[in-house]
């Protein structure tokens, strides 16, 4: 199980319904399920993604994630995650709005692009970052909204997004007391969990 795997299913209530969205070969339901006994969906685009899931028992259904949830009710899970994600695809705030609709409370992890080497290597080199944790050329990434953890606080606050927790750590899921002291700068994945902020 990959830490920051670990780190979610710390914040997901056994036996609540959770859906994932990209939920790759369903590992992550598949760990919730047995761990946690949740009951889990996955949407996920990739056929043969769609196939690892099936072979491990877990419920999944193709769609895209750039086509919205309107298959979904209001409110229909207690988690939706979106791990890995939000950089790629095409309209990340319309997304988070539909977590927030559907789910009582969201869990969404993504690349920190204000991580200093990011920062360093383009002010050296002149060049897109490439990294252990960013692997993609400018040509061939899918990450097509660069986002920094600063750029996410500043997000919920607009979206009124009441931001549960939120953890940030480096490329192997390792924390620290100074990625926490500078976290915009310092940490290579951000983790937050967070629900809709009661209205006024």
């Amino acid at each position: 199980m990959r830490a920051d795997l670990d780190i979610i299913q710390s914040w997901i209530a056994p036996g609540s319904r959770v859906l994932d969205l990209g939920c790759g070969d369903g590992s992550l339901l598949r760990y919730l399920q047995d761990n946690l006994q949740t009951v889990g969906t996955g949407l996920e685009i990739d056929e043969d993604r769609i196939d690892a899931c099936l072979a491990k028992g877990i419920s999944v259904i193709q769609q895209d994630l750039n086509e919205g949830l309107q298959n979904f009710e209001s409110q229909s899970f207690d988690t939706v995650l979106l791990t890995q994600t939000l950089q790629a695809v095409h309209f990340p705030d319309l997304l988070v709005e539909e977590m927030l609709r559907i789910g009582k409370n969201c869990i969404v992890t993504f690349p920190n692009f204000g991580n200093w080497r990011a920062r360093l290597h383009l002010v050296v080199k002149g060049r897109m970052p490439v990294s252990e944790y960013i692997p993609y050329e400018w040509y061939n990434t899918p990450n097509i909204h660069f986002c920094t953890v600063r750029d996410f606080d500043v997000f919920c606050a607009d979206k009124n997004i009441d931001v549960i927790s939120r953890t940030v750590v480096d490329y192997k899921h390792r924390d620290s007391w100074f990625i926490r002291a500078a976290p915009n700068l310092l940490s290579e994945i951000a983790i937050y969990h967070f629900s809709r902020a009661p209205g006024p």
